[in-house]
């Protein structure tokens, strides 16, 4: 979600940053995100995506690219840089304060603070749970997924911005009291209103600082070895790397409802599986650029890619990448068709603005913006998915 957002870390923000390819719209109190279905838009508590909830857009959208080059040569102040992303049209560009930025960062490490909740916006505005980490303060009281937030300490959370709702669970805009150790830290007390099946009540949680847990690895006996990826933040190509070592019955690679995350996480996850070669291709104000896997990849053991709705920006591109090269059978619904790249211009302040700059294509050619990419076997739904993975792989010659 920052850099060039599809492609690039936005550890460093200098002037004329680097790329990174968007999580789509997954800002953080938890971590990664879920399974994402267009129109609805997931939220982590823990700072990962972005806000795409942008406010009062105006009738003539403005031209992001230009906002952008204007911020980075010091020609536009915070204040007017919020106000231009509000009224920018572009549901993927998103202005982060010092401190959102700063818990963006952090959960990009692995690490994020909060309560442990996925959260997404659905209708009327509500904010509903998506997930809850397990092991969290969340997770400890009880909260279950499918249960509305109503309230944050006394704020009503219905139609309230994304970035306002995650900044709230997170702390970032406190500054502690009441013995409290401080806003955004581990420790610091949130109140939460919460409603499930008509019934409401509040629960009291303390912040902590959890793992993001991206990759989940499992080796169902007799099967091929099952990475789960949520999100591609810091260390997942070494994570899936070493898990795909040893996988005699092929991998499944699975990237139901990643939003994205890091594009150098993503393209080192393609060279597990590729010699080298192109992974995408994308245009920065009118510059073509390119990106490559490293050499040395397996490309032997059998690999199917599970997508859905909620598979976007880099995981989209890591998922045609092995497509179009012919590399992997992708498995699954269509995408969400998340192919703009966001750039993100620092601020005096330590405000950051993420501004779209460009779009990406797949080794083929094709673009993915407002398309998605549709599986080489579709799953209707109602089925399952995995089920149909394991006859792919009998077609591949996986050894049983």
């Amino acid at each position: 979600m920052s850099g060039l957002s599809l492609f690039g870390s936005p550890r460093r923000i200098r002037r004329g940053a680097t790329l990174t390819l968007v999580f789509g719209t997954m800002l953080a109190t938890g971590a990664a995100a879920g399974s994402l279905t267009s129109p609805v838009r997931r939220i982590a508590d823990s700072g990962l995506a972005r806000a795409a909830e942008i406010q009062g857009a105006a009738p003539a959208p403005l031209d992001t690219g230009r906002i952008a080059e204007e911020i980075q040569d010091g020609e536009v102040g915070p204040a007017t840089a919020r106000k231009l992303v509000s009224r920018s049209g572009d549901r993927w560009s998103s202005f982060y304060t010092a401190q959102e930025y700063a818990g963006l960062q952090q959960a990009l490490d692995g690490r994020y603070v909060g309560v442990g909740l996925w959260v997404r916006r659905i209708d009327g505005g509500r904010i509903q749970v998506a997930r809850v980490q397990g092991g969290s303060p969340a997770g400890h009281a009880g909260i279950r997924v499918g249960d509305v937030l109503t309230t944050i300490d006394r704020i009503g959370c219905a139609g309230l911005p994304v970035t306002e709702v995650v900044a709230d669970l997170r702390g970032d805009d406190e500054d502690g009291g009441d013995g409290d150790t401080g806003g955004g830290v581990p420790g610091s007390r949130v109140t939460l209103g919460v409603e499930r099946g008509g019934r409401g009540w509040k629960v009291t949680l303390r912040r902590a600082s959890l793992a993001t847990e991206a990759v989940t690895v499992s080796r169902p006996k007799g099967g091929p070895t099952d990475i789960k990826i949520d999100a591609f933040s810091a260390g997942v190509g070494r994570q899936v790397r070493a898990a795909a070592r040893n996988a005699p019955r092929g991998v499944l690679l699975d990237l139901r409802g990643n939003s994205g995350g890091l594009v150098t996480e993503a393209v080192a996850v393609a060279s597990v599986f590729l010699d080298g070669g192109l992974v995408a291709t994308y245009d920065l104000r009118g510059q073509q650029r390119a990106l490559y896997a490293a050499a040395g990849g397996d490309t032997a053991v059998p690999l199917v890619v599970l997508v859905d709705g909620g598979t976007m920006s880099a995981a989209e591109m890591l998922a045609g990448a092995l497509q179009d090269r012919g590399r992997a059978v992708v498995v699954g619904s269509r995408t969400f068709g998340k192919g703009s790249v966001q750039m993100p211009s620092a601020l005096p302040d330590g405000s950051v603005a993420e501004l779209t700059v460009g779009h990406y294509d797949l080794p083929a050619g094709r673009g993915v913006d407002g398309r998605g990419i549709t599986p080489d076997v579709q799953v209707p739904p109602g089925q399952d998915p995995v089920a149909e993975s394991r006859e792919v792989f009998a077609g591949l010659g996986a050894p049983s």
